[in-house]
């Protein structure tokens, strides 16, 4: 049995621990295949709790040269999130509910994981208000020849418990347990900082057009030439309890438009280096088709970063029309055949709008990299 304990917090937990032997996939509402789960009861319902599942990777996880997908370790994240969460909404008598994907905040890809490493996905609740859930997750990957273990990822995941009797309905969440003072409060700063930026991000819900121009037409390099989209169903293997799409579905088929994206401006190998919040603004229902759609809005000598966003379109609601669900920016590396980094070419722009976008992306860029320059000397 492989497991990954997290020794953060002091404090009971649950635990969901499979065999590693095979590839398993775990999602809300089922047990891993084959193997039943193994759980611990909480010992206290205000206790903070934490899962770990762990899967191998295969290789429809990863791209031609065997880097996985950052996509599928995005999937991963929101199942164990959207596990612990659901669970520790349901401790309290009243309506059951699920627990849905409201925000992802940043997330930093630090190394890549390949075919055949295991996956540890380690999730624990960190801080609840009345009505959303902190989840904060860790991937470890493990070389099972070696045994040699790399942190690849962290993230902190807003959860927010939907009622299964009426999905307008957000049920109250019960609280947590703190260890100190000192934790509760640093959440709190967290919360009042997520709900700022995503009030920030409003004027994204607002669909603006993006066209794709054929792109034997437009010269290499251009943001026309690279731009994709991706049309996708949404059938019931898509969906929660509620019959809404999951947050990682959604968030899989993210990353595969920015990586044809960034394939399409660098003709190369590339892999994702990181994601901006991404916020998810409205429900995708059940039967609706999304439209994903990816652009190149800056670049730096060593990197590239894609907007992507998703429209939502119920086609058995001609009223409803079309509507922003969800937005984010990645951001990608180009790698030559050995996966070493390589320069990105420069985004050559056509007019003032890309160029609006371009300044903007590179204010982003550069807060970034005054952020990890801080914590780098911060942990020295």
């Amino acid at each position: 049995m492989y497991t990954y304990n997290s020794t953060r917090y002091p404090v009971n937990r649950f635990t969901l621990q499979s065999s590693c032997a095979q590839s398993h996939s775990f999602s809300f509402g089922g047990a891993a295949e084959n193997t039943p789960p193994i759980m611990s009861a909480p010992t206290s319902q205000s206790s903070s709790p934490s899962i770990q599942i762990c899967r191998i990777m295969r290789p429809d996880d990863a791209n031609i040269v065997g880097n996985v997908h950052g996509g599928t370790i995005l999937k991963m994240i929101e199942e164990a999130g959207c596990i612990i969460g659901t669970r520790h909404c349901n401790t309290q008598t009243g309506d059951r509910c699920v627990a849905a994907l409201a925000r992802v905040e940043r997330t930093d890809f630090l190394y890549p994981m390949f075919i055949g490493e295991v996956a540890h996905v380690s999730a624990e609740i960190t801080f609840t208000s009345k009505h959303s859930v902190e989840v904060q997750v860790s991937v470890v990957s493990e070389n099972i020849l070696t045994g040699a273990r790399k942190m690849t990822n962290k993230a902190t995941l807003w959860y927010v418990p939907l009622s299964l009797q009426n999905v307008d309905k957000i049920i109250e969440v019960p609280p947590i347990k703190y260890s100190n003072p000192e934790l509760e409060e640093l959440g709190k700063k967290r919360y009042e900082a997520q709900k700022l930026e995503r009030f920030e991000t409003k004027e994204r819900e607002i669909i603006t057009g993006v066209s794709l121009p054929e792109r034997q037409t437009k010269e290499p390099y251009t943001v026309g030439f690279s731009q994709s989209s991706l049309i996708h169903l949404i059938g019931p293997s898509d969906c929660t309890l509620h019959g809404f799409v999951h947050g990682g579905v959604t968030m899989k088929l993210m990353d595969e438009v920015a990586g044809i994206v960034a394939v399409r401006h660098c003709k190369t190998n590339v892999v994702t280096a990181s994601v901006d919040a991404i916020n998810f603004h409205r429900k995708i229902e059940k039967g609706c088709v999304i439209t994903v759609s990816g652009r190149v809005t800056f670049t730096s000598n060593k990197s590239m970063e894609i907007e992507v966003f998703v429209d939502a379109d119920q086609l058995a609601n001609a009223e409803e029309g079309k509507y922003r669900a969800v937005t984010a920016f990645f951001t990608y590396i180009s790698l030559d055949k050995a996966n070493k980094p390589l320069p990105v070419p420069p985004l050559k722009l056509e007019d003032e709008e890309e160029q609006k976008l371009f300044e903007e992306g590179k204010q982003r860029y550069l807060q970034n990299k005054a952020k990890r320059m801080t914590d780098k000397e911060r942990k020295q």
